[in-house]
């Protein structure tokens, strides 16, 4: 039974203090996140809450490896944003839940590995643009309804603003000098919180938006038509969203994998968060993923172990269940300043200070994703549009590689030792590299040092042997390896390309 269903490994040492401690730290850190980025989409401050417990809970219990942490995450959040503004909060749900659909089936069929395909530079465009995305959408909080219209804070509600927001910036600066303990967002929280209480200082908080009064997150079946309109309609953000979702999942996973010197399992992965998704959207949960910041969080607290992830979303329902009176007086001042502190710190500052070592395909892939992403709030496009032009720039390159030795032996045969792959973007430069008019009756390619790749090498190959066979002179292809035999053999019903055993080639086309 255990080979099925391994949920924890029992042999595992478990600190049983310590991962209670990480775990009500990641919890009071994921409050205000999970909040402001509830806020921002337009969302039911409580289902951002819902989608904390509910995703942390799931994937605590059933994910890919312990130490991870998934809530209520930005990446995510913001690929919606589009969706609740023209359809409602109804479809959003159905999003997230075919959301979970299309991740559990990810896993199924063993396809997580697939991240590895996106390169260096296109992550660094992600996160770079969704940085700035998050900072710029700390800026709508500094707006206030005047007679129906939104208009920018002026006067001394401003200064009182930036006042707040800037004292949490310094708080969470400069606390860790003082003390790791605690975390130091909340501390700029309990700060400033207290501060506004103390002096009675007027600002927004979280009441001005909406209550975070609730209990258990009640079952909602998603009130929308079930039609293949409305499949139209939500299909492109629940693939994107699984696409964002499996993505800072999958490359989370691998660096706690490297901070911990262990190995998580990223199918198991992509099946927990989509479980997670699917109850998200029946049980009034904004959705989410592995948060990279909340995770860091709870391996410096020192968790090793799935328990910390089980206590941070327990405590998240408690908080809800009867904390919502304390929640709804928190400024806003506080959460607009934790937020923008984590957007820079998910802002890869280390690409600014390589840019000058990058090639410059590199460097044009990295800002171009990072203005899609800024532009469309279309991250999963983004990286997919990164990942096609770096697979074209490497094709270039790889297709230049390509060249040909040339000899004729003793017995007047001409030899072309071809090196480097022949592929679609390489087989210009192979045909060109043969001299059949002048090359005598009989020549020899020679693959030892290159590699027939795809159907267009195939068709190149074919078409030097005609233009031989024209002039009556006999082609033999030497030290084809055996996947190469059995594209030319499968091909043999496309083009005419015969392979039979030579005594002195090994392998002949006449």
């Amino acid at each position: 039974m255990k080979q099925y269903f391994n949920l924890f490994d029992f042999t595992q040492k478990v600190n049983y203090k310590t991962e209670i401690l990480a775990g009500l730290t990641v919890a009071m850190t994921m409050i205000p996140e999970s909040l402001s980025f509830a806020i921002l989409a337009g969302f039911p401050p409580l289902v951002g809450l819902y989608a904390a417990f509910i995703m942390g809970l799931v994937t605590a219990i059933f994910g890919g490896r312990p130490g991870m942490v998934s809530g209520g995450a930005g990446a995510t959040v913001i690929v919606l944003i589009a969706l609740m503004q023209s359809s409602g909060l109804e479809y959003v749900f159905a999003a997230v839940a075919l959301a979970g659909v299309l991740q559990i089936l990810v896993g199924i069929f063993k396809l997580g590995k697939f991240i590895r395909l996106v390169p260096q530079p296109v992550m660094f465009g992600f996160v770079n643009g969704l940085a700035i995305i998050i900072f710029m959408s700390q800026l709508e909080q500094f707006k206030t309804m005047v007679n129906g219209e939104s208009v920018w804070l002026s006067g001394e509600p401003l200064y009182i603003m930036l006042g707040l927001v800037l004292l949490t910036i310094g708080v969470v600066l400069f606390f860790p000098k003082i003390t790791k303990a605690v975390p130091a967002s909340l501390v700029a929280i309990i700060v400033v919180f207290g501060l506004v209480l103390g002096f009675g200082i007027d600002t927004k908080t979280v009441a001005d938006i909406a209550s975070v009064s609730g209990g258990f997150p009640p079952f909602h079946v998603p009130e929308i038509a079930f039609t293949f309109e409305t499949l139209k309609l939500i299909f492109p953000y629940s693939l994107i969203m699984a696409s964002v979702g499996l993505t800072e999942g999958l490359l989370t996973l691998n660096l706690v994998d490297e901070m911990t010197g262990t190995k998580g399992s990223g199918n198991r992965e992509c099946i927990a968060q989509g479980g997670a998704n699917i109850l998200n959207g029946f049980f009034f949960g904004m959705g989410g993923c592995p948060m990279i910041a909340q995770t860091l969080v709870n391996l410096s607290a020192g968790s090793r172990a799935r328990l910390s992830g089980i206590i941070a979303a327990f405590t998240i329902l408690i908080i809800i269940l009867f904390g919502a009176p304390v929640i709804e007086k928190l400024p806003i001042a506080a959460l607009v300043g934790v937020m923008v502190m984590v957007a820079i710190g998910t802002f890869e500052w280390i690409s600014l200070r390589i840019i000058n070592k990058m090639p410059k395909h590199d460097i044009f892939v990295g800002v171009l994703v990072a203005v899609i992403t800024i532009m469309l709030h279309n991250l999963a496009l983004a990286v997919l549009i990164g990942v096609i032009i770096s697979a074209l720039v490497f094709a270039w390159e790889s297709a230049k590689r390509i060249r040909a030795k040339k000899y004729i032996d003793e017995n007047g045969v001409k030899h072309y030792e071809i090196y480097g792959p022949l592929f679609f973007a390489s087989t210009t430069a192979f045909s060109e590299k043969f001299d059949v008019f002048e090359d005598p009756t009989e020549v020899i390619i020679d693959f030892r040092e290159s590699k027939i790749a795809d159907m267009s090498a195939i068709d190149a190959l074919n078409k030097i042997t005609e233009r031989y066979a024209k002039l009556g002179k006999k082609v033999h292809l030497r030290h084809l390896s055996k996947d190469c035999r059995i594209l030319l053999d499968n091909a043999d019903d496309v083009i005419d390309i015969n392979i039979m055993e030579d005594p002195t080639y090994k392998v002949a086309v006449d």
